[in-house]
């Protein structure tokens, strides 16, 4: 059994990169995928979104890119193109996912590019030049390079889809085939989801080679550190009900709204009411998102008004309340949603608000999680 790192047969200079990065001892995802991909299998990684599956998938692959030992000063990019491909549904994803491979490859000199829309192509193509060792990148704007010449596979060894389940929900999937094609046949692949649907298990027939299947927790169920809980309110008095809520919890929080209406206008009210708010949705200008994310990132936002773009792509440590201003349309969107508080085996509150108009919602959320969510009454959390 896996305990800790040790346990994992990893380099001295990845053991003291993650030790420097915070992370005590492997999750259950981490602790059943490094191995098989170290050896060089191709692997289905199945675990509920906050269990560590950039690090699971990021930790093997930069051993097996760098080889032992770090890397000479002098190093520069290595030659023949990058020999690592990452797809990620979201901007957001795919630059979480760059951090994770900066911070555990540094001291091997790895470099990242990051390829993602809403960003001018003269940085991308900068990037490019520059040889790089790993892509990260959405889908569409990956496939755009491609269209135009300006980005090469021909020298990849590895390709991670994370979140594949996420990215045929947002219509990737031709882009995603298109991009398969176009990769090395002779390669290693590694496909993360939250849920297996049939889309995902045919992706997963066409594209893999006698890949290893490993589990942590139950599909598409929330972590099981998140308290839920639910308020149910006519749609006038949600405000007064988060806001209240944000008086008597202190920590981290992350608001979803439907809308990016809705988000400006609850994070008036927030403000309003003499709280630090940023808003993220997909109006907002990439330069503007990343200001709010690393804005809660450091705490200079005590609260994060978001839509769902928002509800793969965030990886800020200790969110200590979600709380669901409007439902999500699907049961799989609130797990992915709750699952941004209790990350990494820590516990968490998820808060959802819920008008008459929304009880279909509610029911296939209830159905789905195979139990109530525990009421609280309207009346604690407005003060009326």
């Amino acid at each position: 059994m896996v305990r800790s790192f040790t346990d994992l047969k990893l380099t001295p200079v990845m053991l003291e990169a993650i030790a420097a990065a915070g992370w005590a001892t492997p999750t259950p995802i981490q602790a059943q995928a490094i191995g098989p991909i170290l050896e060089g299998h191709d692997l289905i990684g199945c675990a509920q979104t906050g269990t560590g599956k950039t690090g699971a998938f990021a930790i093997p692959v930069i051993e097996r890119l760098a080889g032992p030992g770090p890397q000479p000063a002098a190093a520069g990019p290595r030659q023949g193109g990058p020999r690592v491909l990452v797809l990620a549904p979201t901007r957001e994803l795919a630059l979480q996912i760059a951090e994770t491979f900066d911070l555990l490859g540094r001291t091997r000199r790895i470099s990242t590019a990051v390829l993602i829309g809403g960003e001018a192509m003269g940085p991308q193509l900068a990037a490019l030049a520059r040889r790089p060792d790993v892509i990260v990148a959405t889908p569409g704007r990956l496939f755009d390079h491609l269209e135009r010449g300006t980005a090469s596979l021909r020298a990849i060894r590895t390709v991670v889809l994370d979140e594949a389940d996420r990215m045929l929900d947002m219509g990737f999937a031709p882009q995603v085939e298109r991009i398969l094609r176009v990769v090395p046949v002779d390669r290693l692949t590694l496909c993360f989801s939250a849920t297996m649907p049939p889309e995902v298990e045919r992706l997963v027939r066409q594209h893999l080679i006698r890949p290893i299947r490993v589990e942590a927790g139950t599909f598409a169920r929330p972590v099981a550190k998140v308290i839920q809980v639910l308020y149910r309110a006519d749609a006038r008095d949600k405000t007064p009900v988060l806001l209240r809520l944000l008086g008597e919890e202190r920590g981290r929080t992350l608001v979803f709204t439907r809308t990016k209406h809705r988000a400006d206008r609850v994070a008036r009210a927030v403000q309003a009411a003499g709280h630090r708010v940023a808003r993220l949705h997909a109006d907002r200008s990439m330069a503007q998102r990343r200001e709010a994310l690393d804005g809660f990132r450091n705490g200079r936002y005590r609260v994060l008004i978001a839509t769902d773009i928002a509800a793969r792509g965030i990886d800020v440590p200790e969110i200590t309340h979600v709380v669901n201003f409007d439902l999500p349309h699907t049961a799989e969107d609130y797990i992915h949603r709750i699952g941004r508080t209790a990350r990494a085996e820590a516990s968490g509150l998820a808060s959802s608000i819920a008008a008459p108009e929304e009880s279909d919602q509610l029911r296939a959320i209830e159905r789905h999680l195979g139990h109530p969510v525990p009421r609280q009454g309207v009346a604690a959390a407005t003060g009326r």
